[in-house]
Order: C-alpha cells, then structure tokens, then sequence
C-alpha cells in the first residue's frame, strides 16, 4: 500500500517540471473526486498512486526523449482520443469541426462520401452501411467492406475522427478507398467523388395495387413524421386502406433515437417501444407509444440485414416483441449501445457510451443483434421465357372462357410497373410481398 510519504516523493521528483506537475495534480484532482462519488458503493479511496506514477513518467519520457519536440496540446489530446477510443468503438473525442459534423448529419445535409463507419476490431474501418443515394452508394460499397486504406495511407492506427476527416472534403474531388471485402481474393480499389450529402431519410412508392412499400435509409429528427406522412400518401394512392406494407430497415446504420421511437410508434397502439440502463441516474429512460396507430394496424413485414444498426434494431426489437410484424431478412448489426455528448470547455466535447438500451422484453442488442422471424438471403430471380408446359388454351377446339381468351394473362400483366420490377430485383423484397399476400389470404379467410 502507498503511504502518504509514497505521494509526496512523486510530487517532488515532478516538481522541477512545471508541465507534468499540472497535469498529474488534474489527474489525482479528478481521481479524488471519483474516488469519493463511488466511496457508498465500494472502498476506492485510495489514489491509483502506481498509475499516476507511470502517467508521468511516460509523459515525462516523450518530452524528454522523443526525436521531435512534441507540442503539448498535441500530445494531451491524443491521449485523450487513445483514453476514449480505448473504451469501445463508439467513444470519442469531438473537436468544435467534430461537433459540427454530427450535428450536421442528423439534420440530413452533410458533405462527403455517405457512408457509416465503424473501428474495427482488426484496426480497420468498417462499413455499417452506405446511405442511399450517395456516392458511396454508386459506386458499390457494402455493408461489411473493411477500408484498410484511405488515399494510399494505412487506415490501421488511425482514430476514426481521422479517418473521416480524410474522406471528407471539397465537392468534386475524390477519394481513393481500399477495400477488403468477403469473397474477393484482392483488394479493391474504388474512387469515389465527394459530393453534399442530401439524405431523404424515407421514400415510399406502391409494389402492387393494396400493397405498399416503405423505405427508411436512416433515421433523422424528422423521420417519424416523414413516415407517418408517407403511409397516408400510399393509402391515398390505393384508394383506401393497404392490404400489407414492407417496411425496408436493410442497410440504415442508424441515428437519432427519439426517432427511432416516433418509427416504431407509427406502427403500434401503445406499449413500451426500449428502454435503457447505464451506471448514470439520467441514462435509465423508457421510451412509450403513444394509443393511436398511424398504420390503421396494416400487415406489416421489416426487411433487416447485416447493415441494419442502431435505431433500425430498436424500430425491428420493438415490432418483433410486440408480435406487430414479421421481422425477415438476416440477422443485424448488433449496436446496442447509447452515446450520449458531454461537453467540455473551449467548444469540444467527448461523444461517450453511457447505457444500453433493450427491447420491450429486455433483450440486449448489444453485439449480438435482432436474429429474423424468417431468414432469407439476398439472391436473385430469374422468369422462364414462355410456359414450358402445355394447357387446356394450346389444344385445338378447347371450351372458350366465358371472360374471353385473354382473361388471365391480362391480370398477369398488369402489375408489370415499377413497383413490380423492383421486387423482381430483390430477392428478399419479393419474399416480403408473398408472405404479405398470404396473409392477405388469411385474413380474408378468418373473416
């Protein structure tokens, strides 16, 4: 055990140097004072001598010995970023540009490529998932893509502040990504030209007359309202109340999560949607909808897959706890985490994780994601040309069709729109809208 002697001889070895005797007096100052807001609970009065010992002399040796002369602001700061990235992926340190750029990619206009990024355990970056419509979009990155290069400089190492401080820039330039992705023997190379970022966060449009499809690309502070409004345009568009409704969360990396909240509130008539739980007394929160249900109780399937974190999984938890809808797709990202903005002095501030946040039947998210109802995996389908079978119509002299010979292939036909060649593209999209019309089917049936 360290005796008091103990901490006055560190004190006098550092006080012939007046740098490290400010900081480690804020380090012991601060240990002080957290030592005695959790004395109730567990006996850690006493000062981590051996660690503020070792703190010092570090900072002392690179002041000393480093071959070039190291800027102290440069220095504190990243060990700052190194203390909170140390934590987990998603605890930062925010300069004012820093700040600027989060809260400009919640209102949905920001510059740069459109992509949601992650540290990786490997020291890469990892993509969550490219925004719709962007040029990350365009130009084929994936959920999952390991950047292990930025402009020919190794990713590896790099904070995460750093490395979106490098793809973002002025409209019109570029950017050269290398990328490690699954199933490819070689690296990628993929150059990308930067571009405002203008998000529509929610776009609707029908699949097939009494079905409608709704996609949420990422969650902003106007996205429950953007939804809301989207389900009466459909309904409007049909003529009436929908049949069933997709609700497309694939590849959304999340966002704001009071937004998240107004989502899932748009599908449901009350109950809890999450709740959180951290060490904070704030960071305990419930989160309810409200009694009325905007979606008039619609047949509802959410498509999710790998790309899907954050507020897509709580939105996705919520309606699957609830038994509101089919969850289809694969399984998601797995961010079960809350980050809350604690400011500091001179306009920075650090981005930590306070809380967890779990579904309505307290399950957590937290690396382990929201598992489908029903799995189904991307893929691809292709029609026969023609009917390689003969029918009753192919044999000469057959009994006309009261309706007329054309009857059935003019209904055949005539969902042969936008809407309808979108789902011939999309394997799980297409999945979605026949487990809808079955249960069209049985609703019809149980009447």
């Amino acid at each position: 055990m360290q005796t008091n002697t103990d901490v006055k001889g560190i004190f006098m070895k550092l006080i012939r140097n007046p740098w490290l005797s400010v900081i480690t007096a804020l380090i012991v100052g601060v240990s002080i004072g957290i030592a005695s807001s959790v004395h109730a609970e567990r006996d850690q009065s006493r000062l981590p001598v051996e660690d503020v010992r070792m703190l010092s002399q570090v900072l002392e040796r690179i002041k000393q010995a480093y071959v070039d002369e190291v800027d102290d602001t440069q220095l504190l700061q990243s060990a700052i970023e190194g203390m909170l990235s140390g934590l987990d992926p998603h605890s930062d340190f925010l300069t004012p540009s820093d700040f600027e750029d989060l809260r400009e990619s919640t209102s949905g206009q920001f510059g740069g490529l459109g992509i949601e990024i992650t540290l990786d355990d490997t020291g890469f970056v990892r993509v969550v998932a490219p925004i719709d419509d962007t040029p990350a979009f365009h130009a084929g990155m994936q959920s999952g893509d390991l950047i292990t290069q930025i402009n020919d400089r190794p990713v590896k190492g790099m904070t995460i502040n750093e490395a979106v401080t490098l793809m973002r820039g002025t409209p019109g330039t570029s950017v050269r990504l290398t990328v490690a992705r699954d199933g490819e023997s070689q690296p990628l190379r993929v150059d990308i030209t930067r571009d405002i970022i203008r998000v529509t966060s929610v776009r609707s449009r029908m699949l097939e007359p009494g079905f409608g499809y709704v996609r949420v690309s990422t969650f902003q502070e106007r996205t429950g309202n953007d939804l809301v409004q989207a389900l009466s345009n459909l309904r409007e568009e049909n003529g009436g109340s929908l049949d069933g409704l997709v609700l497309d969360l694939r590849n959304n990396p999340g966002g704001v999560l009071q937004a998240s909240v107004d989502v899932a509130d748009a599908f449901m008539s009350g109950g809890l949607v999450v709740y959180t739980e951290g060490r904070l007394p704030n960071s305990a929160s419930r989160f309810n909808a409200r009694r009325n249900d905007p979606s008039e109780g619609v047949s509802l399937v959410v498509l999710i897959n790998g790309g899907s974190a954050s507020a897509s999984e709580i939105v996705a938890g919520a309606i699957q706890d609830h038994g509101r809808g089919v969850i289809m797709g694969t399984r998601s990202f797995g961010k079960g985490s809350v980050q809350t903005i604690l400011p500091l002095s001179d306009n920075h501030a650090i981005k930590l994780t306070t809380a967890r946040y779990y579904t309505p039947n307290g399950r957590s998210i937290q690396a382990q994601g929201i598992v489908p109802d029903i799995v189904v995996r991307p893929g691809r389908l292709t029609q026969e040309d023609g009917n390689p079978y003969y029918t009753e119509a192919d044999l000469a002299g057959h009994l006309a069709n009261p309706e007329g010979e054309n009857g059935r292939e003019d209904r055949e036909l005539e969902n042969g729109d936008e809407g309808q060649t979108q789902v011939m593209e999309d394997y799980q999209l297409y999945q979605a809208l026949t487990l809808l019309k079955g249960m069209r089917i049985l609703n019809a049936q149980n009447r």
